[in-house]
């Protein structure tokens, strides 16, 4: 079972999603919270599989939240749930280690797509920011050719994982390399499409279309 914590400072809210949680069979609300620092408490205590995170709440906010559950919980996948579509919020939320993130209106099932993926150690963008995010991305490279010819396969499929989620580790055990080869895959890979950092290769995957199809 994926176990969830609830954390939004709004309680109809927390409700209708304990509702949509629990009619799953592979999945349970193990807890419910209002603030951020509260969540970051209960996830030491409850040690849920995956944290549905809200943006706005007192205390401490999602983004602050996020960054701590970084630090003191690493284990825990967090999937960020606003209703704020901005590509700066999308952006500061990967950058703060969240795994998912999904608007508040849109269906019900991107939320249980990005809590299923974020179980599984991959990452998941609601499908209605992929093409705000991706836009960006193109923005930045126009109007250069396509650096992909530029790039090996073994680069792309490194920089695929990382975007879906595994660590350098995990990347070495499944492609039967060691870690420093991945790493040396890593920058070079990203040295050649010209991305800065891991919201770059996110960005990127989106457009390769590999968070939907991971």
């Amino acid at each position: 079972m994926i176990r969830i914590l609830l954390a939004d400072d709004h309680e109809i809210v927390r409700h209708g999603l304990r509702l949509l949680i629990d009619s799953q069979p592979d999945m349970e609300v193990v807890g419910e919270v209002n603030t951020g620092r509260a969540a970051v408490k209960q996830a030491q205590t409850l040690k849920p599989t995956v944290i549905v995170l809200d943006i706005s709440m007192p205390e401490m906010n999602g983004l602050e939240a996020a960054r701590e559950l970084a630090a003191t919980a690493p284990t825990v996948r967090v999937v960020a749930l606003t209703r704020y579509s901005d590509e700066a919020y999308v952006q500061a939320l990967l950058g703060a280690g969240a795994c998912g993130f999904v608007l508040k209106q849109s269906a019900s099932s991107e939320l249980l797509n990005a809590v299923r993926a974020a179980a599984r150690g991959h990452s998941y963008l609601d499908t209605a920011v992929t093409s705000r995010v991706a836009g960006a991305f193109i923005a930045r490279h126009a109007p250069g050719d396509a650096p992909r010819s530029r790039v090996s396969d073994r680069e792309l499929e490194v920089l695929r994982n990382i975007a879906i989620g595994y660590s350098n580790k995990e990347i070495a055990a499944r492609l039967d390399l060691s870690v420093k080869t991945v790493e040396v895959h890593k920058a070079n890979g990203m040295r050649k499409l010209d991305l800065g950092g891991r919201v770059d290769i996110v960005r990127f995957a989106i457009l390769q279309g590999w968070l939907h199809d991971a």
